[in-house]
């Protein structure tokens, strides 16, 4: 198990010296980061208790802020336990294109949130779930392109996420 976890810790470091080396257009960098955004406490939050608060889909937000509760214990837990630096603090070559909300990069709490919130709507309300679950892959893929995860970070994030959402929806039928 450990050979796996190393394996797979070389994969993340050189698709993150690559991407670092790669230059694109400002306008991108801009829009990553307006997409990273809406994985954000202010926004999945935000969604759930407007979701909450009006009566036609009060079931699917209390499904969401079950699934963002748990997501977010588990993010908290694993982010202690594991204590993976980001990868601008760790490669002096790679500079975060975004805001760093803490110190530990594993797992992603905005894939984490942005998968939880994205499932909970796909299991009430599966056509809004499709686009719903199409902007979660985004925001993952953001916090890797803005070079404030690793891959690996955004897909146990989003993992996380969508597990926190079955169980929500398992348990709020």
């Amino acid at each position: 198990m450990r050979e796996v976890f190393h394996r797979l810790t070389v994969q993340d470091h050189r698709w993150l010296d690559a991407l670092a080396r790669r230059a694109a257009p400002h306008w991108v960098d801009r829009g990553f980061r307006l997409v990273t955004g809406l994985g954000g406490a202010a926004v999945t939050i935000g969604l759930t208790l407007a979701l909450i608060a009006l009566p036609a889909t009060r079931h699917l937000g209390l499904v969401a802020g079950m699934a963002t509760i748990v997501s977010h214990l588990g993010v908290q837990t694993l982010k202690r336990l594991v204590v993976r630096a980001r990868p601008s603090t760790r490669w002096p070559h790679v500079t975060a294109l975004a805001a760093i909300p803490d110190d530990f990069s594993f797992p992603s709490g905005h894939a984490c949130a942005s998968m939880a919130l994205a499932m909970a709507v796909l299991l009430i309300e599966p056509l809004a779930g499709i686009p719903a679950l199409g902007l979660a892959f985004l925001v993952g893929a953001s916090r890797v392109y803005l070079r404030v995860h690793y891959v690996t970070d955004v897909v146990v994030g989003q993992v996380l996420g969508a597990g926190a959402a079955l169980l929500a929806g398992l348990s709020l039928p």
